[in-house]
């Protein structure tokens, strides 16, 4: 990389924090809606209630709907499986290994699947924390393909959540959270965790590698705009870095800050992050999943009483899917999101 890239990424804000950031802490709110601005009611109801539709799970993660069979497809990372769920038969085990195959080597602590979209041909496309790349697989034969596990001949931390542009190009992030010992792991063979651009032609690009803990990642629908969710205890930030026709970003600013939920001591860091087609932004941090309008007003707040860690859209749009903690939940939704 050339010295005034690397100048340019460190001036989009280095946090020198060491410490890894705890998941689930503090006192659990009330499970439900919580109602900041009226625009909320076009989307949810403020008197909605959170399901609770499976429980039991190490720690819940990922969430993608497979319009194709009206299935959703979540992880449990720790425990290396990825679960389906329907209406019908409930959440089943229906990828374990999901990541690491065969024994677990010594120093990863999450050894499975973690975020997770489907592609344009409808293949699984996974950030795999135990394998350390990004990883295509297909859902009808379950054969896997590894798509990149190395920057510039260095092996990834633990590659945490992805996003797929129409084109085809994979912005992923790659935080240490997968290692035992986070940034001190002698696994670790990069000195920063990032957040990259894979190409559709394969080349591989490093869009940010000053930030602390870069976590979940979502597109706008027009694509101008990268959201990047901040896992830190000292800057718990929804960032977003605008794109250039090429995908490239040109700046990054501060979307939300959650900084005031975290003051009140609720469960959460930013985490994941996903939007729906008008632009409305669904992203999970203390207290629960921030819905937020496309320039960053926060419209309301749905809690589970436990850290959320990911959500997606399904059912025809019509219901938010949570995965939090040790359990996966639903809300509905009021409109086709």
């Amino acid at each position: 990389m050339s010295g005034n890239r690397r100048e340019w990424l460190a001036g989009m804000g280095a946090l020198a924090l060491t410490s890894l950031a705890p998941r689930v802490r503090a006192a659990a709110p009330i499970s439900g809606v919580t109602r900041i601005d009226p625009r909320l009611d076009a989307i949810i109801d403020a008197s909605a209630k959170v399901e609770v539709l499976a429980d039991g799970y190490r720690w819940a993660e990922g969430g993608v709907w497979v319009s194709d069979g009206n299935f959703l497809l979540f992880s449990d990372p720790p425990s290396n499986i990825v679960y389906r769920w329907d209406a019908k038969n409930g959440a089943q085990p229906f990828l374990h290994p999901s990541g690491a195959q065969g024994p677990v080597p010594t120093g990863i602590r999450e050894p499975g699947a973690n975020g997770m979209r489907l592609d344009r041909d409808g293949h699984l496309v996974v950030a795999d924390s135990g394998t350390r790349a990004i990883v295509r697989i297909n859902l009808k034969t379950r054969e896997r393909t590894i798509l990149v596990d190395r920057f510039e001949g260095k092996r990834f931390n633990s590659p945490n959540d992805l996003v797929i542009a129409a084109d085809g190009a994979i912005y992923f992030t790659d935080p240490p959270y997968g290692l035992s010992e986070a940034d001190a792991s002698p696994l670790r063979e990069l000195d920063f965790n990032g957040v990259y651009r894979l190409a559709p032609d394969g080349r591989l690009g490093l869009i940010d590698g000053s930030r602390f803990r870069p976590n979940g990642i979502a597109l706008s629908p027009d694509e101008r705009t990268l959201y990047l969710a901040l896992s830190d205890p000292k800057l718990p930030h929804l960032m977003a870095y605008t794109l250039d026709a090429n995908g490239v970003p040109t700046e990054a600013r501060l979307f939300h800050d959650m900084q005031a939920q975290a003051d009140q001591g609720l469960p959460g860091l930013p985490d994941g992050v996903k939007t729906d087609r008008h632009g409305t932004v669904f992203a999970t941090g203390p207290g629960g999943v921030h819905i937020c309008t496309p320039d960053g007003t926060l419209l309301g707040i749905v809690a589970t009483g436990k850290a959320i860690a990911n959500c997606c859209i399904g059912e025809n749009g019509r219901s938010l899917f949570l995965a939090s903690s040790d359990r996966l939940c639903r809300v509905r939704l009021k409109r086709a999101a």
